[in-house]
Protein backbone atom coordinates (compact mmCIF):
# COMPACT_ATOMS: atom_id res chain seq x y z
CA UNK A 1 0.00 0.00 0.00
CA UNK A 2 1.54 3.41 -0.79
CA UNK A 3 1.00 6.17 1.37
CA UNK A 4 -0.18 9.82 0.48
CA UNK A 5 2.97 11.90 1.09
CA UNK A 6 2.42 14.65 -1.78
CA UNK A 7 -0.85 15.67 -0.36
CA UNK A 8 0.35 16.68 2.83
CA UNK A 9 3.76 18.46 1.53
CA UNK A 10 5.59 15.32 1.55
CA UNK A 11 4.30 14.51 5.50
CA UNK A 12 1.46 12.31 6.50
CA UNK A 13 0.01 12.63 10.05
CA UNK A 14 0.62 9.96 12.58
CA UNK A 15 -1.72 9.55 15.99
CA UNK A 16 0.20 7.48 18.30
CA UNK A 17 -2.74 5.47 20.51
CA UNK A 18 -1.88 3.30 23.85
CA UNK A 19 -2.52 -0.05 22.36
CA UNK A 20 -3.59 -1.26 25.75
CA UNK A 21 -5.45 1.59 26.89
CA UNK A 22 -6.28 3.27 23.66
CA UNK A 23 -5.64 6.79 24.60
CA UNK A 24 -4.17 9.10 22.36
CA UNK A 25 -0.97 9.86 23.10
CA UNK A 26 0.85 12.33 20.47
CA UNK A 27 0.09 13.51 16.86
CA UNK A 28 3.13 13.89 14.85
CA UNK A 29 4.33 14.19 11.34
CA UNK A 30 6.13 11.37 8.99
CA UNK A 31 7.91 11.46 5.86
CA UNK A 32 8.63 8.68 3.48
CA UNK A 33 11.85 8.10 5.18
CA UNK A 34 10.58 7.95 8.77
CA UNK A 35 7.62 5.65 7.85
CA UNK A 36 10.13 3.26 6.19
CA UNK A 37 12.34 3.08 9.61
CA UNK A 38 8.87 2.61 11.19
CA UNK A 39 8.64 -0.02 9.36
CA UNK A 40 11.96 -1.58 9.10
CA UNK A 41 12.51 -1.05 12.90
CA UNK A 42 9.30 -2.05 14.21
CA UNK A 43 9.85 1.42 16.59
CA UNK A 44 7.98 4.73 15.88
CA UNK A 45 10.33 7.31 14.02
CA UNK A 46 8.62 10.47 13.34
CA UNK A 47 10.25 13.86 11.10
CA UNK A 48 10.84 16.73 13.12
CA UNK A 49 9.86 19.94 11.30
CA UNK A 50 11.86 22.08 13.93
CA UNK A 51 14.80 20.16 14.12
CA UNK A 52 14.32 18.96 10.20
CA UNK A 53 15.57 15.29 10.79
CA UNK A 54 14.14 12.03 11.97
CA UNK A 55 13.49 11.31 15.13
CA UNK A 56 13.03 8.07 16.71
CA UNK A 57 10.70 8.75 19.55
CA UNK A 58 12.78 7.44 22.55
CA UNK A 59 16.31 7.72 21.25
CA UNK A 60 17.26 10.29 24.04
CA UNK A 61 14.90 10.28 26.51
CA UNK A 62 14.38 6.18 26.36
CA UNK A 63 10.30 6.72 26.32
CA UNK A 64 10.14 4.56 23.14
CA UNK A 65 6.91 3.38 20.95
CA UNK A 66 7.19 -0.03 19.90
CA UNK A 67 4.46 -0.49 17.15
CA UNK A 68 1.90 -3.20 17.67
CA UNK A 69 -0.63 -2.17 14.93
CA UNK A 70 -1.01 0.60 12.30
CA UNK A 71 -4.20 1.73 10.47
CA UNK A 72 -4.00 3.49 7.31
CA UNK A 73 -7.11 6.41 6.49
CA UNK A 74 -9.25 6.12 3.23
CA UNK A 75 -7.48 9.15 2.03
CA UNK A 76 -3.98 7.63 2.60
CA UNK A 77 -2.52 10.42 4.27
CA UNK A 78 -2.69 9.41 8.08
CA UNK A 79 -1.96 6.58 10.36
CA UNK A 80 -2.95 5.57 13.30
CA UNK A 81 0.17 3.67 15.12
CA UNK A 82 -1.09 1.67 17.91
CA UNK A 83 2.07 1.36 20.11
CA UNK A 84 3.62 -0.24 22.92
CA UNK A 85 4.11 3.08 24.54
CA UNK A 86 7.57 2.82 27.29
CA UNK A 87 8.09 5.69 29.61
CA UNK A 88 5.95 9.11 28.65
CA UNK A 89 4.84 10.26 25.37
CA UNK A 90 4.71 13.71 26.21
CA UNK A 91 8.01 15.55 26.59
CA UNK A 92 6.96 17.94 29.31
CA UNK A 93 7.03 14.53 31.10
CA UNK A 94 3.20 13.56 30.86
CA UNK A 95 1.99 10.15 29.60
CA UNK A 96 -0.05 11.74 27.23
CA UNK A 97 0.34 15.38 24.98
CA UNK A 98 -3.32 16.18 25.75
CA UNK A 99 -2.92 16.34 29.26
CA UNK A 100 -5.08 19.41 29.09
CA UNK A 101 -8.97 19.67 28.98
CA UNK A 102 -11.41 22.29 27.21
CA UNK A 103 -14.62 23.71 27.92
CA UNK A 104 -16.68 26.60 26.38
CA UNK A 105 -14.56 29.10 28.48
CA UNK A 106 -11.61 27.54 26.96
CA UNK A 107 -8.43 25.39 28.26
CA UNK A 108 -9.26 24.51 32.32
CA UNK A 109 -6.11 24.76 34.74
CA UNK A 110 -4.93 21.45 35.88
CA UNK A 111 -3.95 18.58 34.04
CA UNK A 112 -6.75 15.20 33.38
CA UNK A 113 -5.22 12.36 34.66
CA UNK A 114 -7.94 10.07 35.25
CA UNK A 115 -6.86 7.10 38.71
CA UNK A 116 -7.36 4.41 35.97
CA UNK A 117 -4.39 5.51 33.74
CA UNK A 118 -2.09 6.43 36.60
CA UNK A 119 -2.21 2.53 37.63
CA UNK A 120 -1.93 1.88 33.48
CA UNK A 121 1.51 2.92 33.63
CA UNK A 122 2.65 -0.05 35.93
CA UNK A 123 0.21 -2.20 33.80
CA UNK A 124 1.81 -1.14 30.70
CA UNK A 125 5.64 -1.19 31.57
CA UNK A 126 4.77 -4.88 32.96
CA UNK A 127 3.21 -5.43 29.52
CA UNK A 128 6.23 -4.03 27.44
CA UNK A 129 8.98 -5.82 29.47
CA UNK A 130 6.58 -9.11 28.57
CA UNK A 131 5.73 -8.15 24.85
CA UNK A 132 9.71 -6.52 23.77
CA UNK A 133 9.56 -9.76 21.25
CA UNK A 134 6.36 -9.35 20.09
CA UNK A 135 6.96 -6.56 17.95
CA UNK A 136 4.25 -6.81 15.02
CA UNK A 137 6.84 -5.19 12.05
Amino acid sequence: MELNFEKGGGFITAVAVCVYTKEVLMVASMNRESWKETLRSGYATYFSRSRNQLWKKGETSGHTQCVKEIRVDCDLDSVVLFVDQHGFACHVGFRSCFFRSLDRKGVRQGVVVPEALLKMDDLSEQMHQNSLSDNIL
